[in-house]
């Protein structure tokens, strides 16, 4: 019998490099629901999740940070290298991770759920999936991305390369491979066109739009932007920040691929711009827009609550809010919301940390919220 006979799940893998992710966000962008299990890998090995003990009196306390966490990079340095402690190192992780995606699929409200693993056909989660998506990339463009990317050097990116299955070995179990080596929009349609192929249309459900609200200024929507907004998000966000100096938004920067968009209308006239992305269970929102005329504390919750409201539904533990210094000092507001102001390090949660850390933009400042107080990956 089928481990989630209620859902229809996309298994996603591809080797490191070849931009899995850009492909499930495409999918979450089509109304799946998105999971990257080697994110929860990552955390399943922090000091406040289940695996920290057994990893360390696997691999002694000399991979350990001075602040008491695994160092990753340590822990790599020893697995990539022989391919036995890889296995022992697997073999207390999977399970664990496994057991999360469990739970959060069974926690999920949508129909259509896509899983990303870089060892997924070799872990006991392709048989439960209906389908398994490959992403391939080019050996010389896997290379470029993990170097400009990750910040590795090229002998450690090759080694990670070297240490994985050839790519093509990963086709003839895949019913679709999405070649993602050239532009967004290319790789875009190629995920859209497999979508409406093999998705059934039964168990796909449109991302919900918000209400509109009467307030003094007319009719005030907020919308969740698609591919066809990229140029009216551009426009807008060019048209608020040609105030504070700011550098000029281009297209390019505008790929649906890694972020999604709000836009708030009155009367259908664009006013206010809100990008955000979850990852590993973390709301984050990276950029607020709001026109001058418009009062932040009447039109700020209304895009804040929509995020919420969708971060919620993707089970989110936390949002963090990265905020413009011309918002930050609305101290009222953020606490009304039940933010608080926030350094990256005062977080609790390595993982909430972690997401802080690497994405939080210069000249912001950090308000936090706790979404919901039970966990994926609590101590055992």
């Amino acid at each position: 019998m089928k481990k989630w006979a209620d859902k229809y799940v996309i298994g996603l893998t591809g080797s490191i490099g070849t931009g899995k992710s850009v492909v499930r966000r495409m999918l979450e962008h089509l109304g799946a629901y998105g999971i990257d299990a080697d994110a929860i890998t990552h955390r399943a090995i922090s000091r406040d999740a289940p695996c920290f003990d057994e990893i360390v009196k696997t691999f002694g306390t000399h991979i350990l940070t001075p602040e008491g966490q695994i160092n990753r990079q340590k822990l790599g340095r020893i697995v990539f290298n022989d391919p036995e402690a890889l296995s022992t190192l697997e073999a207390i992780i999977h399970p664990l991770v496994e057991q999360a995606v469990d739970l959060i699929i069974r926690r999920a409200s949508q129909k259509v759920i896509v899983i990303e693993a870089i060892k997924l056909l070799e872990s006991n989660l392709a048989k439960e999936c209906d389908a398994v998506w490959a992403v391939y990339s080019p050996p010389e463009v896997q290379l470029s991305r993990l170097m400009h990317n990750r910040n590795m050097t090229e002998v450690e990116a090759r080694q990670r390369m070297a240490a994985q299955v050839p790519q093509e070995s990963r086709f003839a179990e895949s019913a679709v491979v999405i070649k993602n080596s050239t532009t967004f929009d290319d790789t875009w349609k190629q995920v859209t066109s497999a979508w409406q192929r093999y998705v059934p249309a039964a168990n796909t459900r449109p991302i919900p739009v918000s209400q509109p609200v009467k307030l003094s200024l007319g009719e005030v929507n907020i919308e969740r932007a698609g591919p066809k907004h990229i140029d009216e998000i551009v426009e807008v966000l060019n048209r608020l920040k040609s105030t504070q100096n700011s550098e000029t938004t281009t297209s390019s920067a505008i790929t649906l691929g890694e972020k999604a968009y709000l836009i708030l209308r009155i009367e259908q006239n664009p006013m206010g711009i809100l990008a955000w992305q979850v990852e590993n269970l973390v709301a984050r929102t990276t950029e607020i827009a709001l026109d001058s005329a418009l009062p932040p504390a009447q039109f700020m919750p209304l895009m804040i609550n929509e995020m919420e409201k969708a971060s919620t539904d993707l089970q989110c533990e936390a949002s963090l809010i990265f905020v413009p210094d011309q918002l930050a000092h609305h101290d009222v507001l953020w606490t009304g919301l039940g933010y608080e102001k926030r350094t990256p390090s005062s977080l609790e949660v390595l993982a909430w940390q972690e997401a802080a850390e690497e994405s939080m933009p210069t000249g912001t400042t950090l308000f936090f919220k706790q979404l919901r107080e039970d966990r994926v990956l609590r101590p055992i």
